[in-house]
């Protein structure tokens, strides 16, 4: 792809690294614990090598996304402080979805559906973390009334975080150049003046 030297650095290369990480291991994670939870879908269990090694596998890939999750949500959640300007935005969110998106509230580096979901998967995070802690009986023996709630929890907020990603991945496709900027790391200024006007005027002090 050829890159315009006026384009606007979004991602860095680790920044873009740290995100692929947390989402392969959620597609390895959705798959394997699927795998688990209906029996028509126990034939995944052939992309991990079979049952039990679906089992192995499956809580530590949990640990390891949690780790790059931590990561991540460490360099962004500033940027995803929620502000009156995204409480309006998210008032006008009809008209984004209308796509009448330039009379929406000026935006910074992400808009508020953007920080409602980041404060979403931060709880969907947690919620499976724990739960899935207290499945994991290799190293402990919690009591039986302990993993049956941490069972129900866990599947809960896997389909909380199903839905959350659903969203995210079609917001990026639907808003066309989003998925750019996470695979090069780069987004036009069009789209920057666009989609988050005060991220562009922090990035090129227009002031236009």
């Amino acid at each position: 792809m050829r890159r315009n030297p006026r384009d606007l650095q979004r991602y860095n290369a680790s920044e873009r690294a740290n995100h692929w990480v947390v989402g392969i291991c959620f597609i390895l994670l959705a798959l394997s614990g699927l795998a688990f939870f209906h029996p028509a879908f126990f034939p995944l269990t052939q992309l991990f090598g079979g049952g039990p090694w679906t089992r192995i596998l499956h809580p530590y890939i949990g640990v390891v996304m949690m780790l790059f999750f931590v990561v991540m949500a460490g360099r962004f959640w500033k940027l995803n402080v929620i502000e009156p300007r995204d409480k309006e935005w998210l008032r006008n969110v009809r008209k984004m979805v209308d796509g009448n998106d330039h009379d929406m509230p000026e935006q910074g580096k992400y808009n508020g559906g953007q920080k409602v979901l980041f404060w979403g998967l931060v709880i969907g995070m947690v919620i499976l973390f724990l739960s899935g802690l207290l499945m994991w009986r290799a190293w402990w023996t919690p009591p039986v009334t302990a993993v049956r709630l941490a069972s129900l929890l866990h599947a809960v907020g896997a389909v909380w975080m199903i839905g959350l990603i659903i969203m995210h991945v079609y917001a990026a496709i639907w808003t066309r150049g989003t998925i750019r900027a996470m695979l090069y790391g780069t987004v036009t200024r069009a789209w920057a003046k666009q989609h988050h006007r005060g991220w562009y005027r922090q990035m090129t002090g227009d002031k236009s």
